[in-house]
Order: C-alpha cells, then structure tokens, then sequence
C-alpha cells in the first residue's frame, strides 16, 4: 500500500503479513479522496478512524493536512504497526487499543469526520451508524464513510447521503446535521 496524495504522496507503506487487516485497495483509496478533496478543507478536520486496521486512512488524511487524527483499533499488533508508522511520518495523533463500542461510549470526544473500515462479515456491521450518532460523536454538519462490500446496505438509514461503489468497495456516506 502506499500513500497516494499530498505531503507524503507515493510513500509505501509496508504492512507486515500477519497482521488480521484488509486494506483499503489504492484504487478505492484513491476513488474516495477525489471526492473528499472537492468538498473538505483537510486542516480543519478531526478524523475518527474506527477499525483502524494499518492505519491506511489515516496517514492518507496526515498527508494531505489533517493534524487531529485518532485511530481506533483492537488488535495489538495493528495499534503497535500504526504507532511504529505514524512515528515514521512525524505524526502526533492518538491510537487507541479498543473495541469500537467500547470508545464510542466511553470517549467525551467528538469529531466533524468519521471513517470506519469494520470487518465486511462483522455480524453487526449496520449497526456502526446508530452507535455514532447515539454516541453524539460526529459535530453538527460531520461526515461518516463506512468501507463495506455490496452484502451490507444502509439506504435507509436517516443520516444516510449517499453510496459510491469502486470495484468490491463501496463507501456509504452519511451527515449529521442537527
């Protein structure tokens, strides 16, 4: 994998081949940071990266001037990949080893962008929406992007935006506004 734009664009990222992630392909990556270019101002984000896998996302929001980035994870082995990397790149942001329920309840946090890359078999998978929002973690006028397969639909959610499919990939979006 590698960083596709900004400060550190065409940086590889190499991941070691036991940790239990599926990366974000660069084309999807690079698909959905099209979009996300013509409508955000990246240095007024802050980005919750929930399943935060290699920490591909994040460093992809670093590189492109987003400063607040916590990245939220359970396995120890991807939180220590993404602490190792984010040193490498001079970043100072938070990674967090936990379950993502568990952060959504517990933090007093709150952020005007959320990504969450979950498991695509994760059995409660349409549930990631109503525990942000119930959570009050996303600011009025934030965004939500879950990475899903075409197995998972959330059309019918009520903070649902819209649905962009690159490949397997697809990105449902979603907006908060009070």
């Amino acid at each position: 994998m590698r960083i596709i734009g900004g400060k550190y664009k065409g940086k590889a990222i190499v991941a070691p081949k036991n940790l239990p992630v599926r990366p974000t392909t660069d084309f999807a990556k690079e698909s959905l940071f099209n979009i996300l270019s013509n409508y955000i101002d990246f240095s007024k984000l802050s980005l919750l990266e929930l399943f935060a896998g290699t920490g591909n996302i994040g460093y992809e929001f670093w590189s492109r001037g987003c400063s607040s980035i916590t990245s939220v994870d359970l396995n120890f082995q991807c939180v220590k990949f993404i602490k190792k990397t984010q040193q490498s790149l001079a970043m100072n942001t938070k990674v967090i080893r936990s379950d993502y329920i568990r952060f959504l309840t517990s933090t007093n946090d709150t952020f005007n962008f959320v990504f969450a890359d979950p498991p695509y078999n994760m059995p409660n998978i349409g549930d990631i929406p109503n525990q942000v929002f119930s959570n009050q973690i996303l600011e009025s006028g934030g965004t939500l992007v879950i990475e899903h397969d075409k197995h998972t639909q959330f059309d019918n959610h009520v903070h649902f935006k819209n649905c962009r499919q690159y490949g397997r990939v697809r990105f449902s979006f979603f907006t908060f506004t009070e």
